[in-house]
């Protein structure tokens, strides 16, 4: 059994590997661009975007900054944190910072925008004060998502460190209270894990037991975010049964419970149950997933995210893995 946590240490593995995460860098994010300065990244033609395509994208200098950065890729959807992800410091989002943050996104390509929740947070797990400070920083997730008029907020299923079933029961119950004190535009997506350890949500029908637990007044509130790497990682062959993988997912959950795609290759085997994220095409899943999934029909309109490796230079990286997705599209 895993040692127990402490409320100023890492709550999930995916908190022990936050700084391998998408806005997480150990050096600091470069300073975005003004929001009148030329494009020069080639991120492909944005205007052949079926549905929302983009990125994770720092926050670095204001939450409005934001946007500088989605428009230097071309972006038309965007992923973003509203705090420090790893820090359980909360802050709350004025009106003043809501409306330029708006403006500034109002500038852009952009027509859909989530944020990720904090890695801290474990709605499961069964040390009392933890989960009490893990709901408080959920609600505060929700009211800056709400105040920022965000479209989703992406949510990683809780550790149960202790029994599984009753990790599930405390799981559903946290974003019960959640969604109850805080009420706005933002849809949740529970997340799709690789199930490493104590993890939850690593299976369809696991991923459905949660969001059945949820009141029916509730449920339309939230909805799914599947990760490429994280299904691949809990064994879901996209390479060898693309077709069968994604006829379980409706079979279970249904595709109208799918909010929002990451999209993003992996380092790791199928199965392997390590989060590990590579570069579109260049990874153990494969370009050819990539492509099939840019063009199937069933997910023409679901939001697409990456949150690949972005290197020293995250605008020209990130740019490349777009136009690599976009030229999927045109095939």
């Amino acid at each position: 059994m895993p040692a127990k946590q402490s409320s100023t240490t890492p709550t999930t593995p995916a908190a022990a590997a936050a700084a391998k995460k998408p806005g997480a860098r150990k050096l600091a994010a470069p300073k975005a661009p003004p929001l009148t300065a030329p494009i020069t990244v080639d991120a492909g033609d944005w205007t052949g975007d079926g549905a929302p395509l983009g990125a994770h994208v720092s926050i670095a200098g204001g939450t409005w900054e934001a946007a500088s950065r989605a428009r230097e890729i071309s972006a038309t959807g965007a992923q973003v944190f509203t705090k420090q992800a790893n820090r359980w410091v909360e802050r709350e989002i004025d009106e003043a910072e809501a409306t330029r943050f708006r403006e500034a996104m109002a500038e852009t390509h952009v027509r859909w925008i989530c944020a990720h929740d904090s890695y801290l947070i474990n709605l499961a797990s069964p040390d009392a004060p933890l989960r009490a400070r893990s709901v408080e920083s959920f609600r505060a997730e929700l009211r800056r998502c709400h105040a920022l008029r965000l479209d989703a907020l992406v949510s990683h299923p809780g550790n149960y460190m202790d029994d599984r079933g009753s990790g599930i029961a405390r799981n559903a119950d946290g974003i019960v209270q959640a969604l109850e004190a805080e009420v706005g535009p933002t849809r949740l997506l529970m997340e799709l894990t690789a199930g490493q350890g104590t993890v939850l949500g690593s299976t369809f029908e696991e991923m459905a037991d949660l969001l059945g637990r949820i009141p029916a007044p509730l449920r339309a509130r939230v909805g799914v975010c599947l990760d490429t790497a994280h299904v691949w990682a809990a064994g879901y062959d996209l390479v060898g049964d693309y077709d069968g993988v994604w006829q379980r997912f409706g079979d279970v959950l249904g595709f109208q419970q799918l909010g929002c795609l990451h999209l993003n290759d992996s380092k790791a085997k199928l199965g392997s149950h390590l989060d590990r994220h590579e570069l579109i095409g260049e990874g153990t899943i494969g370009g050819d997933v990539f492509r099939r999934i840019m063009t199937d029909d069933r997910l023409a309109h679901v939001p697409r995210i990456i949150e690949t490796p972005k290197g020293d230079t995250p605008a020209e990286t990130d740019g490349r893995m777009l136009r690599t997705l976009r030229s999927y599209a045109a095939c």
